[in-house]
């Protein structure tokens, strides 16, 4: 059984893995709340491993954003906050929408993005649903043909997949964000570029101003 999710995990190729993808989900779910401390002994403990794939996991979990590491004090998790938002979706606003529309003047598949689709309506928690929405938007600008890009981009998906998780438990909005999706791979199929990264400026903005409205700070 799942320690911190409540879930029984999949095949799992490691111990560092299946450490990182249970913390992972604990955070999404809010079963980890942010600004809790991540103890290694207390996980290691839990999980019953040693501590180096605990601390393994916990520095990648920190390079992805999802948690914050200082020399002095214990690992926590990471706080959402008006800013954090604001400066993620300002660099996906400025890059996300450029890499799509390379993305669909190459004609490359978009299947990846339709199964991503498919898993988030069938998501059966926060956690799913933000994960396959950060996968969507993923096989979006992967294929755009500048691995540079499409990795800077994927450093700021799983702090992007955290402030759709603790949005959604005070505005729980993903139905209109599915809509919404589904209606940009529907231009991107169609070879509309222009059109699709219009909406997916819009769907992204739309989405941070309002979670995060000028002028209020709270998450």
């Amino acid at each position: 059984m799942d320690l911190l999710s409540g879930a029984a995990p999949a095949t799992i190729p490691s111990r560092t893995q299946v450490v990182l993808e249970t913390i992972r989900r604990g955070i999404l779910t809010g079963r980890l709340k942010p600004g809790q401390a991540l103890v290694e002994t207390e996980l290691a403990a839990r999980f019953g491993v040693s501590k180096t794939p605990v601390r393994e996991a916990l520095k990648t979990l920190a390079g992805t954003g999802l948690v914050v590491m200082s020399q002095y004090k214990a690992v926590t998790v990471r706080t959402v906050d008006a800013e954090m938002a604001r400066q993620i979706y300002d660099v996906r606003l400025l890059l996300e929408p450029q890499a799509l529309r390379r993305t669909v003047a190459r004609r490359a598949p978009l299947d990846a993005a339709r199964q991503a689709l498919e898993r988030a309506d069938a998501a059966a928690d926060r956690a799913e649903r933000s994960l396959a929405n950060r996968d969507f938007h993923g096989a979006l600008y992967g294929p755009c043909g500048n691995p540079l890009l499409a990795r800077v981009l994927d450093g700021l998906r799983d702090q992007a997949a955290l402030v759709s998780a603790v949005v959604w438990q005070e505005n729980p909005s993903w139905e209109r964000e599915a809509r919404e999706h589904r209606e940009i791979l529907a231009r991107a199929q169609d070879g509309d570029a222009e059109g699709a990264a219009r909406l997916l400026h819009d769907h992204m903005a739309g989405f941070v101003a309002r979670a995060f409205p000028e002028g209020d700070d709270s998450p």
